[in-house]
């Protein structure tokens, strides 16, 4: 029989191999708490625990004299066949730990492992750990120098990138990986080239090439080949930003009705769902704000939160909601939205991560705090650092509109 920690290893590798929860392998023989500390390594299995877990995995006793742990094919198979709603944390670690034992794992399976480890990271928000393994995955992606595998690398490193607020390096990867498509003339998925394109529009808009991104934007909306579906969704919600950005009110409302319409429910549910959160944070950046457009998309995405879509919706839907709040004077409600969405602010991407702290020096500045005024201007100093001229903007504007505030109780 395997020592542990070994034998906890293999247990959960088992367990998740079969879609089970530890609530499911409870019963008169095992209770949650015992099979917690197996599965972690504290406790030592008995024989009678082993039969029971045998009996109930539906596995022969000797599947726990083995620790197959480095079999990273069957683990990768394993886990990438399972629905995005059921890959969770410990999914996550699973893989994490997989990938450090099966060190002589052929450099295939690797690959598989690390591109699944790092969307993982990603559905958690975990952007810096994203970064490391894509790290890994851009090295060993170099050294199998098989285009496709580039191209894909490349890509999720400028997806990563762009979340992490470094639009240079999301722009240099994905102009990378085009080209590198049109210089070995890779077969890509149409889906895969025209996200693509759509990524490199959202770093140019980013980085205050707003009219190259204009361009861009069009370009892919003349190519469109429906009226209907995500693709043509995702190319009108970006046509709306860049249109929210040269201040064309007009055209960023046309375009976002027009990406809303595209899709519905029953196509894709995550999508639809961050199609209306991102519909109504562009509506709050509207110049004045359309509040009850962005009120009347909350309410319809709030029913569904609960048991679809990524656990960072509902961090921005709350997010969303705090903002409503601050600008319709309810500073008190506006502050507990902010602190219930502030619990995983790991979850926002860097652009949300910067309003959040804008919002909270607001609320600070509205409750009498003096110097909310310093901070945001000491927060605009950091944030030019990224070159995403018009996220500095709006930090400016922020302050200069939270000294406005304060000028009638000074004088």
């Amino acid at each position: 029989m395997l020592e542990q920690p070994g034998f906890g290893r293999r247990l959960r590798q088992l367990r998740l191999q079969q879609g089970k929860t530890q609530a499911e392998l409870t019963g008169p023989g095992m209770s949650a708490a015992y099979l917690s500390r197996l599965e972690s390594g504290a406790r030592s299995p008995t024989r009678r625990a082993v039969d029971y877990l045998a009996d109930r995995l539906d596995v022969p006793v000797e599947s726990f004299t083995e620790d197959r742990g480095d079999d990273l094919s069957d683990l990768v198979a394993t886990l990438a066949s399972r629905p995005d709603g059921e890959r969770d944390a410990e999914m996550r670690d699973l893989l994490a730990d997989g990938l450090e034992r099966a060190a002589d794992a052929d450099s295939s399976t690797r690959w598989q492992a690390l591109a699944l480890l790092a969307q993982l990271h990603s559905s958690f928000g975990e952007f810096p750990e994203e970064r490391n393994v894509l790290e890994e995955l851009a090295k060993l992606t170099e050294e199998l120098a098989r285009p496709v595998l580039q191209i894909y690398t490349k890509q999720r490193v400028a997806r990563c990138a762009r979340n992490r607020g470094d639009m240079e390096l999301a722009r240099q990867a994905v102009r990378e990986a085009l080209e590198l498509g049109e210089q070995h003339r890779v077969r890509v998925p149409a889906a895969d080239l025209l996200r693509s394109r759509l990524l490199l529009v959202s770093a140019e808009a980013e980085l205050g090439n707003v009219d190259e991104a204009k361009r861009l934007s069009l370009d892919i909306l003349a190519a469109l080949p429906s009226e209907r579906g995500a693709l043509t969704a995702e190319a009108y919600w970006t046509a709306a930003t860049v249109s929210t950005r040269q201040g064309d009110a007009e055209g960023a409302r046309r375009y976002l009705d027009k990406a809303i319409d595209a899709l519905d429910s029953r196509e894709d549910i995550t999508l639809w769902m961050r199609l209306r959160l991102g519909a109504a944070s562009l509506c709050l950046q509207s110049l004045p704000p359309r509040l009850d457009r962005a009120q009347e998309l909350l309410s319809v995405v709030e029913p569904v939160l609960d048991f679809a879509g990524p656990p960072r919706h509902r961090q921005e839907f709350l997010f969303l909601r705090a903002q409503v709040a601050f600008q319709q004077g309810d500073s008190g409600r506006a502050a507990e939205l902010a602190e219930e969405a502030g619990k995983c602010l790991q979850l926002f991407t860097y652009r949300d991560r910067i309003r959040f702290r804008i919002l909270r020096e607001r609320l600070a500045a509205r409750s009498g705090d003096m110097h909310a005024v310093t901070r945001l201007k000491e927060l605009a100093t950091e944030v030019q650092s990224t070159r995403m001229p018009e996220l500095v903007a709006e930090v400016w504007r922020a302050a200069a509109e939270c000294a406005a505030e304060t000028v009638p109780s000074t004088r």
